[in-house]
């Protein structure tokens, strides 16, 4: 990845509205493969696989990890789905977004850049949330530990704001595929340390039960004893391993910012602000652009719907917290990187959209394993190969997923049009993932496993459509 320094040479920069072109048209130019592989060694990708673990981090803490935590502490199914709407901060960070993209920071911005600014606040409100989610009781009320996680959301989602503009701004159109598998490792890292790393933590920091009941801690009947204190120790240390993201960004450059030019008064920043990103979105694409905005809302309706219910499966199939983190920790390791660097050499190789197609298949597939998985019972064994596959496939199709997203974008609104893609790719999937709980206790694990896959049929059919989309002459070079 090209080192975007302001003090150094400066690449060509990412295309402009007239430049840009959507995934079909993108037609890498052929490189040998050591060349391939050699950009994920330059700067700009390793700062992004940094950042992207900071990213990747708060997600499963206010999600599939907590889930975890809440069905261990006896919380009902259908209360942790309504929960996991908690993620719909993600899904409308699209409306403070041009916030993000233009709005200066006191004194921030001046010592570290627009972009730098935003990612540091942000982090800030992140290890704030986090703390408060350790500190938090869910068994006395799930007050406290539900508005920490909107906090915890509500940052997360600004961090990605800023962050998927800071990617955008750092290197060429013809290196985003790469930089963008690079942030998806960082990401898949970061979500199995909140994942595994996690309940590793909680494991380790459990006493005996006997110890537990001395110092007021409750046994539940019939499976292995919540110990609150077992996870505050493992959201503190994840609320330090923030530090990753936090040391990157006051060690990083600021991207050479777009110049804008200055707005005469409030009306014409909000139009230039608000009113230009999405304009220029639909001005660019004009009726294709329903096309593509349907699929962005539905690519990972499969894996988000399954995801929320997938810890609450594990602790009722009787896995134990070591059994969880152990598969996950070191298959889903191994199968997410190997996903996220086949996607990226893939997409860079063979074009976006072919990997897009093979991403929605993998995807749907792997959730009937699951579905095989209910029926198969406790098997230490298939976890191991049903969770390999499923990183395998999630890391084959985001990689692709956030080149085509980046492809879409024009770089004088990269914030606000990126926001407004990751948001309509996560609002439709997380408010049906809002009802997973109700349909597991009315039909089963299988049953919903196997519903899941089905909903990325209709996904397979819209990248097809989307593939055939080529821009207006009017938009070319």
């Amino acid at each position: 990845m090209i080192d975007k320094n302001p003090h150094a040479h400066m690449p060509d920069p990412i295309p402009t509205p007239a430049a840009a072109t959507p995934a079909r048209d993108m037609h890498p130019p052929r490189t040998s493969w050591l060349q391939t592989l050699r950009v994920y060694l330059e700067p700009a990708s390793l700062r992004m696989l940094t950042l992207g673990f900071s990213a990747g981090l708060p997600l499963l803490l206010v999600l599939g990890t907590l889930s975890f935590r809440l069905r261990e502490a006896g919380i009902d199914r259908s209360t942790i789905g309504y929960l996991s709407w908690v993620g719909l901060a993600y899904g409308f960070k699209w409306l403070w977004a041009p916030l993000v993209d233009r709005m200066p920071l006191p004194l921030l911005t001046r010592w570290l850049g627009r972009r730098r600014s935003w990612l540091l606040l942000s982090q800030a409100l992140i290890v704030a949330g986090l703390v408060g989610m350790a500190l938090a009781d869910p068994r006395l009320t799930l007050g406290p530990i539900v508005w920490c996680a909107l906090a915890v959301a509500f940052g997360s989602a600004t961090q990605d704001i800023a962050l998927d503009a800071f990617r955008i701004e750092s290197a060429d159109a013809n290196h985003q595929a790469a930089l963008a598998a690079s942030y998806q490792t960082g990401y898949r890292l970061a979500m199995i340390w909140a994942g595994a790393g996690v309940l590793w933590i909680a494991a380790r920091s459990e006493v005996a039960p006997a110890a537990a009941q001395m110092v007021g801690q409750a046994v539940a009947e019939g499976a292995a004893a919540y110990q609150n204190g077992a996870w505050q120790a493992a959201y503190l240390a994840m609320a330090a391993s923030m530090a990753v993201g936090v040391v990157t960004v006051l060690f990083s450059r600021e991207p050479v910012p777009v110049v804008l030019p200055p707005a005469k008064n409030a009306a014409e920043w909000l139009k230039g602000a608000v009113v230009d990103p999405f304009a220029d979105f639909l001005r660019r694409y004009g009726a294709q652009a329903v096309l593509i905005l349907a699929l962005i809302a539905v690519y990972r309706i499969s894996d988000v719907v399954m995801g929320i219910m997938a810890n609450p499966f594990y602790v009722d199939m009787g896995f134990t917290k070591d059994e969880v983190a152990a598969v996950t920790k070191v298959y889903g390791v191994i199968m997410t990187l190997v996903g996220a660097f086949v996607g990226g050499v893939l997409s860079m190789r063979l074009g976006v959209m072919r990997v897009l197609m093979l991403g929605a298949v993998l995807s749907a597939a792997s959730n009937l394993l699951f579905a095989w998985l209910a029926g198969h019972g406790h098997d230490v064994t298939a976890l191991i190969a049903v969770v390999s596959a499923d990183n395998l496939a999630s890391g084959i199709a985001s990689a692709a997923f956030i080149a085509y997203l980046s492809s879409l974008t024009n770089v004088s609104y990269s914030a606000t049009q990126y926001a407004l893609f990751s948001s309509m790719m996560l609002l439709l999937p997380k408010f049906v993932a809002g009802f997973s709980g109700d349909y597991v206790n009315s039909f089963g694990y299988a049953h919903f496993f196997t519903a899941t896959s089905l909903l990325g049929l209709p996904v397979l059919g819209l990248v097809w459509l989307a593939s055939r989309v080529r821009t207006p002459a009017s938009a070319r070079p």
